[in-house]
């Protein structure tokens, strides 16, 4: 009993609770992480065609081609509440999700099919998968190439199409370089010498002379315009000048338009090492292309770019705003009962809703900052707001809002970590207050600083219901930085990864295709915060290693 009593009072058995606490917590979000790559990953695996002579309910043989997504065991008695007819001796019956694609055709690309009605099953090597602009994925099997018209009639129809798919995007890059680069940049130019004029007219300062350098400029840049969209009709023209005539597993044949496939692959001819190259290359595409078919097709690189340059732009106006509230409250103000009020909101502040911070920004910064500064400074574009609406101004300005309470402590508890004997030698050795701040202790209170930048950060990246009321949208069509002065135009709405697994998997109308990008979006979310993380902290152990000698 002395034994057992020594060993409670030795706090050994809080320590193993603690361990077992850490333990349990690191299992989980490596469980967590888990998870969600493998159902993101599996996304991008080229699974194989299967061909399915499968028995309906009403007796008729149908032949379906797709890949198997989902195996599940449903019980009997469901599938037979449900209408369909189960051999009474079965308990549980084996269904799989299969995915069909066609969805112009049939009017759905997924498809539970049951077991015992599948009558045979082959994977055959003519089975291909094409990627299209719209309609999702076609699956069937490629029978000719047309050219202007002609069928081609070489022996192998798949280098044809290979070469004509490779010709087609390479024009489809040139197409789109061009609407968002010169045609982009000229429709800009135009819009800024309409508000130039309308500038002028409400000033009453457009005289002739101001008006005709604007027409004249205005007519060069119609001229340009006018040229590149025969360039751009040119282009188009070339791209739909191809077409491939394809079948279904049940026989029905169409012809597709070469402009409409954005790739396609065989995957039941693909060896390991070919659809390793291909699952990777199916995740640089994920990263780096832009979305399509209301987001559940295509890449999502405009949500990982808003999300970072929000994410900085929230650091550039935290961080300052933070110190400089921290250093006041712990070098300036007298400590006492105002001084312990205002800690005590702050610690409050920290624990407030994001989506009050939201309907705040909404109130204050867009309506009531944006709208002014709107009627001062931007007259000529109203009744169209130009700061009076959400952009990635207003979000960054909110989200830095959120996360100021954080920013405050942490410097706080920085500051705190200075001996007082380093602000007295500084001052005996004649040193103001302020030199004594800026080159002393804020540069050794700034691993502190960083803490708090760090978990500001990681709050920031994956907040949404703020940024759903201050300026994130489902697709934003062009990206908040380009090559058009100012550049960085901070009126714009964005895309964010967080608002974009919210759309994808809440208000996307094809549900068994959008919950595989759910995952990989939030597992590319996650690394994107530990990436942003991990330069910060790289900072702060710099910083803690260059002031380390002077805090001991």
């Amino acid at each position: 009993m002395k034994s057992f009593n020594k060993w409670i009072a030795d706090g050994t058995p809080w320590v193993w609770l603690n361990a077992a606490a850490v333990s349990a917590s690191v299992l989980l979000v490596v469980g967590l992480l888990l998870l969600i790559g493998v159902r993101g990953f599996t996304h991008f695996w080229p699974l194989e065609i299967q061909e399915i002579v499968y028995l309906q309910d009403n007796g008729e043989e149908v032949v379906i081609a797709g890949q198997i997504r989902e195996e599940e065991n449903v019980t009997a008695q469901r599938l037979r509440e449900s209408g369909l007819e189960v051999d009474e001796n079965k308990q549980f019956v084996t269904r799989y999700l299969l995915k069909i694609g066609n969805r112009d055709i049939g009017g759905q690309d997924f498809r539970w099919i049951l077991e015992p009605s599948i009558q045979s099953i082959k994977k055959p090597h003519s089975m291909t998968v094409f990627e299209r602009e719209e309609w999702g994925v076609f699956i069937g099997r490629l029978i000719a190439v047309r050219e202007a018209g002609q069928l081609l009639g070489n022996a192998d129809t798949w280098v044809d199409f290979q070469q004509r798919l490779e010709r087609a995007n390479e024009l489809r890059d040139e197409i789109n370089k061009l609407k968002k680069g010169s045609i982009g940049t000229v429709n800009y130019r135009l819009e800024r010498l309409r508000l130039r004029q309308r500038s002028l007219e409400i000033k009453g300062k457009l005289a002739p002379v101001s008006l005709g350098d604007i027409e004249t400029e205005r007519e060069a840049l119609k001229a340009e315009y006018k040229g590149l969209e025969e360039a751009l009709a040119r282009l188009y023209a070339k791209l739909q000048r191809d077409a491939v005539v394809v079948t279904t597993a049940a026989g029905q044949e169409l012809e597709l338009p070469m402009s409409s496939i954005v790739a396609a692959h065989r995957p039941n001819q693909m060896g390991l090492i070919g659809k390793i190259g291909h699952f990777f290359h199916n995740i640089w595409k994920f990263v780096a292309d832009d979305p399509r078919e209301a987001n559940t097709e295509g890449g999502i690189f405009p949500a990982i770019f808003g999300t970072v340059l929000m994410v900085l732009l929230m650091s550039v106006f935290v961080t300052p705003l933070g110190v400089v509230a921290a250093v006041y409250l712990k070098e300036y103000a007298r400590q006492g009962l105002f001084t312990r009020f205002i800690r005590i909101a702050v610690n409050n502040l920290a624990g407030v809703p994001s989506i009050v911070y939201g309907v705040f920004g909404l109130g204050f910064f867009v309506y009531t900052l944006g709208g002014s500064l709107d009627r001062l400074f931007f007259p000529e574009a109203l009744p169209a707001p130009t700061f009076g609406t959400g952009g990635l101004f207003w979000a960054s300005l909110t989200l830095a809002l959120l996360t100021l309470p954080v920013v405050i402590v942490s410097t706080e508890e920085g500051l705190s970590r200075i001996p007082r004997s380093i602000r007295e030698g500084s001052l005996a050795l004649g040193a103001t207050q302020w030199e004594t701040l800026w080159r002393t202790v804020l540069p050794m209170a700034s691993p502190g600083i960083m803490t708090g930048l760090i978990l500001a950060v990681a709050r920031a990246a994956g907040e949404v219901a703020p940024l759903m009321l201050v300026g994130v949208v489902k697709l934003a069509p062009a990206l908040p930085l380009d090559g058009n002065a100012p550049f960085l135009h901070l009126d714009r709405k964005f895309m964010h990864l967080g608002f974009h697994i919210y759309d994808v998997g809440f208000q996307s109308p094809n549900v068994e295709a959008a919950r595989p990008l759910v995952y990989a979006t939030a597992l590319l979310l996650v690394v994107v915060i530990v990436l942003l993380n991990l330069v910060a902290i790289q900072v702060r152990n710099r910083l803690s290693e260059k002031y380390r000698g002077l805090e001991s």
